[in-house]
């Protein structure tokens, strides 16, 4: 399969709002996923490719763009600012003052308990040790996510309902 056939596949899946795709020819195997990530009710297609050659092939055979047959970007996910932009700490503000809070565990972000309730803080609110300032979704489970510091909120670094990572910065306090 050569890459032309990658980049057609990854437009049907894209068109069909496929959320997994294998195939198998001999030795090659060829797995594509996709996640949705929305806001608004707009829709970004993150699709992830894996493929495992057969062994046989030399690698001077092997196809390169296998590697980077992935040409869409992941979205990056932009501060989200609760006080006027007069009030919010600059992009180019000086970051290393303020501690960090960080995802504790892989799931899915949410800024309140539910859709109909408050966020648990907002920039600008004062955080203590033990106070929970989130909820991360990790396998059906809802974990309240506690801050390990004291401080004011600056910036909620994670749009709600956003995929984090292990260790992902949340959000930055002033410990002043």
């Amino acid at each position: 399969m050569d890459a032309k056939e990658i980049q057609e596949l990854l437009k049907l899946v894209s068109r069909l709002e496929l959320s997994e795709f294998k195939m198998k020819d001999g030795e090659f195997e060829l797995q594509i996923r996709t996640k949705y990530f929305g806001k608004g009710g707009q829709q970004i297609l993150v699709p992830s490719l894996q493929a495992t050659l057969p062994s046989a092939i030399p690698a001077a055979s092997t196809p390169a763009s296998v590697e980077t047959a992935t040409p869409v970007a992941t979205p990056t996910p932009q501060p989200v600012a609760d006080l006027p932009p007069s009030a919010a700490p600059s992009a180019g503000a000086d970051d290393s003052r303020y501690k960090a809070i960080k995802s504790p565990i892989v799931g899915t972000f949410y800024r309140s308990a539910g859709p109909d309730k408050p966020a648990f803080i907002k920039v600008g609110d004062s955080v203590s040790v033990g106070n929970v300032v989130c909820i991360v979704e990790a396998m059906k489970l809802f974990n309240e996510i506690e801050s390990d510091i004291s401080g004011t909120v600056v910036k909620v670094l994670v749009d709600d309902a956003q995929p984090v990572e292990y260790d992902q910065v949340l959000f930055l306090v002033d410990p002043k």
